[in-house]
């Protein structure tokens, strides 16, 4: 099953390190963040899954539930659990759902067989409120994944969900942002951006960030 931005999450009961998982009730009115790991007890893994926990803030700060999901068995999962919290000096408070069955990893075409006919790749996938995909991100099991970007992308994500504009390259958080092409009329733009803007083309304006 390919998915694509705008399609609906899709939902599924598991086993993880937190005990049964039914992902849309678990999710709720917030935002999610599912991403796959290859294996447990692999290097690269392990490095991902402490700084999700040491960005456990930041997650909460942006109302963004997350999850993490390997092929391995949940006792599995909870002798790496005490790894991870060893190794790098965190406690994982998050779920690791445990797809031995492939259920998930099928669900959401995790496996590539071209890469592996076992494994997930890591995957990451942005869930909004209403459980529509937003965003993915894959990188192969040798990289590990960049949680700057993460957050960058749930930061544009949310921003763009509430004010008429869009983000554009190499943007962070607090940095100026592009009107939308289709805001055309001047009171509509008067009153989205009391700031200003400068136009550098009729389908290029620039406005400090709007406030979220």
């Amino acid at each position: 099953m390919t998915l694509r931005i705008g399609d609906i999450a899709p939902d599924f009961v598991q086993e993880s390190t937190l005990g049964p998982l039914a992902f849309h009730a678990w999710l709720g009115d917030d935002w999610g963040l599912l991403f796959s790991h290859p294996a447990d007890f692999t290097p690269v893994c392990t490095t991902e899954l402490g700084e999700t926990a040491r960005l456990a803030p930041e997650f909460a700060r942006r109302g963004v539930k997350v999850a993490a999901l390997s092929v391995d068995p949940v006792h599995s999962h909870k002798d790496w659990v005490r790894d991870i919290n060893d190794t790098q000096s965190v406690r994982v408070m998050f779920p690791i759902i445990a797809d031995a069955d492939r259920k998930v990893a099928t669900l959401y075409d995790m496996i590539h067989p071209n890469a592996s006919a076992s494994f997930t790749v890591r995957s990451v996938f942005f869930i909004d409120p209403n459980k529509k995909i937003r965003a993915t991100i894959t990188y192969p099991a040798s990289t590990g994944r960049n949680f700057a970007e993460i957050l960058r992308v749930i930061d544009s994500l949310q921003l763009t969900d509430e004010h008429p504009v869009a983000t554009p390259v190499n943007w962070k958080n607090g940095d100026d942002c592009v009107i939308v092409p289709s805001l055309k009329d001047p009171a509509a733009l008067r009153q989205a951006f009391p700031e200003g803007y400068r136009e550098l083309r009729p389908y290029l304006r620039v406005t400090p960030q709007p406030k979220v």
